[in-house]
């Protein structure tokens, strides 16, 4: 994929690490439309024509989502959704952090198509500099005058389930997070019963650049199917590791470039984070970063985690610890949940420490979870295996995994 559209786009406004107070943002995005320039109904379509999709995870369509909560009964509510939850993503951190205006630009677009009075900005509560951060953008805006809606902070548990929508829901009304059954679905009834849009903070902080530079403008970069930039986070074998912003269809060649190279073969990549894929190393060269090509592979770029596991780590060791991190995180709210995640940690540490069964391998086929050829415990019907070399682990010296001492 080649483009002569310029990025960044999102981060455009970034400088030395610092927040980006609100002159500064305003000199480089300009104010946003008013209401009378771009009404509610207008605006769900600018962000439709956008092919906007969701950027938590889930890829769904944004318009969609705000359409549904727009055409429900009741005042409804926005949740801007900051609460990252998967612990190799740093982006929504990162825009809480230092982007903060961006991101209350979008939530408070969200408002009105939707029709809301008020926006909840959650994020994890051990996140004190997203916390500064945002309170001091609010206390800004309030001076300024900017916005015609009511914002409130809610600091949510660190846990893998938190940033799930019903979790989200369920945390703000109290209660614990975990997900809950639907229907009803949030944007019919979520929070206080009310209909609630809930967005990821990176999804919102493309509406307030598309409500400003138009459809056409966002378009100009990505796929047909999936369009714009978006942002990834990059850890292991790279010089640079850090966020960065890519255009939707960017080699993974060219992200690693762009990250200061690779610094040592790789036994393998992570695309998604813990809840994501396992590719090899080969898969490099013609690999691109959209969920169209990585499905191919067996993979989806979920939350825009990219890891370069280097040849010296052992592939099986550390599915151990995802597996055991998954395995403690559970919501414990059904069989599979409560003892299945805990017997492939177990089974997997055996493997892992030349301690297996006989029947370990037939045992982790048997459950049908790719944590066996894997670097997560997801639905197996997303699953593309990439086999564990067994012989090749037994006789090799790796750094053996500490005992699952919680299961």
């Amino acid at each position: 994929m080649t483009t002569t559209v310029a990025l960044p786009r999102l981060l455009s406004a970034l400088g030395s690490g610092q927040t980006v107070e609100l002159e500064r943002h305003t000199d480089v995005h300009g104010p946003l439309p008013e209401p009378r320039e771009l009404g509610a109904r207008a605006l769900i379509q600018l962000v439709e024509g956008s092919g906007l999709l969701g950027r938590g995870g889930a890829a769904f369509p944004t318009a969609t989502k705000m359409r549904a909560v727009a055409a429900a009964r009741g005042q409804a509510i926005v949740v801007a959704n900051g609460c990252e939850s998967e612990p190799l993503s740093s982006k929504d951190a990162l825009l809480l952090r230092e982007l903060p205006h961006l991101v209350l630009d979008g939530a408070a677009l969200a408002a009105r198509a939707v029709g809301a009075q008020e926006v909840i900005v959650a994020f994890e509560a051990p996140n004190k500099l997203a916390r500064r951060s945002l309170e001091r953008a609010l206390s800004d805006r309030r001076a300024a005058h900017t916005d015609a809606v009511r914002f409130v902070l809610f600091a949510a548990q660190e846990r893998f389930l938190s940033g799930q929508e019903t979790a989200l829901v369920s945390q703000i009304n109290g209660g614990p997070p975990k997900p809950t059954f639907i229907p009803p679905r949030p944007t019919d009834r979520g929070v206080n019963r009310r209909p609630t849009l809930i967005q990821n903070v990176e999804t919102l902080a493309n509406i307030a650049l598309i409500a400003r530079y138009g459809a056409a403008w966002f378009r100009e970069l990505g796929t047909e199917a999936e369009t714009g930039s978006r942002l990834v986070t990059v850890a292991g074998a790279v010089d640079s590791p850090g966020v960065y912003e890519i255009e939707c269809g960017t080699r993974l060649r060219a992200l690693f470039d762009a990250a200061g190279g690779i610094t040592a073969p790789l036994a393998g990549i992570l695309i998604g984070g813990y809840f994501g894929s396992w590719l090899p190393a080969a898969a490099i060269g013609g690999l691109e970063l959209s969920n169209e090509d990585l499905a191919r592979h067996g993979g989806a770029l979920g939350c825009g985690a990219v890891v370069a596991l280097p040849a010296s780590s052992c592939p099986v060791a550390e599915t151990v610890r995802v597996a055991i991190y998954l395995a403690t995180e559970t919501a414990h709210q059904c069989g599979p949940c409560v003892h299945g995640t805990a017997a492939i940690a177990r089974t997997l540490h055996g493997i892992a420490d030349g301690k297996a069964s006989r029947t370990a391998f037939i045992d982790l086929e048997r459950w049908d979870c790719r944590a066996a050829r894997a670097w997560s415990v997801p639905p197996p019907e997303r699953a593309r295996p990439l086999r564990l070399d067994r012989a090749a682990h037994i006789h090799s010296r790796v750094r053996r995994p500490r005992p699952p001492r919680t299961l």
